[in-house]
């Protein structure tokens, strides 16, 4: 008698779920099984009622180089391990300092920052060399790693990065970076990876800190709170198209309110949309105001969420506005500034009304200076009528939005603090 009612109950469930599996299915299952199985195939314009199966060919096509790169793809990203290593040595080390740990904890760190320093001066740049100075420098920190209990993750992993960048930059062993900067010119898929990596770097940052500033100010007792917050978040649900046709009066180099106002402190005028070296920036600028109020809207949410007994305790305890931001509010925002940053990195990966209606449907002023991932696509779909290739693009880009997702949820697992 159970057993028939469980059944039943079962059986009416998915009769609910029917509609909304066959809505799914016909718009979202279907298309993404359909374009993944298309990415195997020759179709395009001459090929319509024809496609044929060609395996690997649109991938390989994709980053087929018009000539030579002058680094080694393999060589660089060995080097950029290393790097990484370094990076990560550099944050060990100055734990272990600052907790005055054992010699056995400060040396080996201390060992693979030597090691890249003697690489370096002696400009030895060979593969195997970089591969065993990556493999032994990362065969240490991962064991450091499971030892070291930090506090404060973000904090570190910001060190991190910022050391990494660094040294990147100005290693004289080629990493990705150097990699990325030659082969731009030489490959248009790379270009756009490029373009859309620069743009996420500048936007993704800038919208978190700004909206968590303005959800600040908006949580104190400031005057007119509703109006503020009301006036922040209707960017966010304005169409794109009005947007970027406001910022495009804006950003008009004879016209525009910005360079008019640039004037006024005797700066020179800057071509905005005519100069490709501001494409990408332009396209952050309008990116992070249009997103900027949702992020501090939600931010705003998880600071009134905070109970206020975390904050009487410390103001008992004589602690300062800072030392509450760094130690109580900072840390169980975490949860709230995870969300933000997956949600925040996947729109910027997927980029492309600004672009399209700034530059009047052309991937920037010239060079292919705007050119991001999704332009990409859409110009081998809608404009090559390379669908076959088009959607092993996609695919690609799908493939890079979930390997940072799932190094995002890595760093979260140690860095998000959840209080019930």
């Amino acid at each position: 008698m159970k057993a028939s009612k469980k059944l039943k109950e079962t059986v009416l469930a998915y009769l609910f779920l029917l509609p909304s599996l066959a809505v799914l299915g016909m718009f979202v299952f279907w298309p993404v099984g359909f374009s993944f199985v298309l990415s195997f195939f020759k179709w395009d314009f001459r090929n319509m009622k024809n496609p044929y199966f060609t395996g690997l060919d649109n991938y390989i096509e994709i980053f087929r180089f018009d000539y030579p790169p002058k680094y080694s793809f393999i060589f660089t990203v060995l080097n950029s391990f290393f790097h990484l290593a370094v990076a990560g040595a550099v944050v060990l080390l100055v734990v272990h300092l600052l907790r005055k740990r054992s010699l056995s904890g400060v040396l080996p760190n201390a060992m693979i920052v030597l090691l890249y320093i003697a690489l370096n001066l002696f400009s030895l740049k060979n593969p195997i060399l970089s591969f065993f100075a990556a493999a032994i420098s990362w065969s240490w920190l991962v064991y450091d790693f499971k030892k070291v209990e930090m506090k404060n993750t973000w904090l570190w992993f910001i060190l991190f990065l910022v050391v990494f960048t660094f040294v990147e930059l100005r290693s004289s062993l080629p990493g990705m970076v150097n990699f990325l900067l030659d082969a731009k010119d030489k490959n248009l898929f790379l270009k756009a990876l490029t373009n859309t990596l620069y743009y996420v770097i500048l936007s993704v940052p800038s919208q978190i800190f700004l909206s968590l500033v303005i959800a600040l100010l908006l949580n104190s007792n400031v005057r007119f709170r509703v109006f503020f917050r009301t006036a922040y978040f209707i960017p966010f649900v304005t169409s794109v198209v009005a947007i970027s046709l406001v910022w495009k009066w804006i950003f008009n180099d004879e016209f525009g309110l910005l360079n008019y106002i640039l004037s006024l402190f005797n700066i020179d005028p800057i071509s905005w949309l005519k100069d490709e070296r501001w494409t990408i920036p332009t396209i952050a600028i309008v990116s992070v105001w249009k997103t900027v109020g949702y992020d501090a809207v939600i931010f705003l949410a998880g600071l009134q969420n905070i109970d206020r007994s975390y904050y009487e305790a410390a103001e008992v305890d004589g602690a300062n506005s800072l030392q509450k931001f760094f130690y109580i509010t900072w840390p169980l925002l975490s949860p709230t500034t995870f969300f933000l940053l997956i949600v925040s990195l996947i729109g910027a990966f997927k980029v492309f009304a600004e672009i399209y209606i700034l530059y009047d449907g052309l991937p920037g002023p010239y060079n292919n200076s705007g050119m991001t991932l999704v332009y990409y696509v859409f110009d081998l779909f809608y404009r090559q009528q390379r669908m076959g290739i088009a959607s092993a693009a996609a695919y690609i880009l799908f493939a890079i939005i979930l390997i940072f997702t799932f190094i995002q949820y890595r760093v979260g697992r140690r860095a998000v603090e959840y209080v019930s």
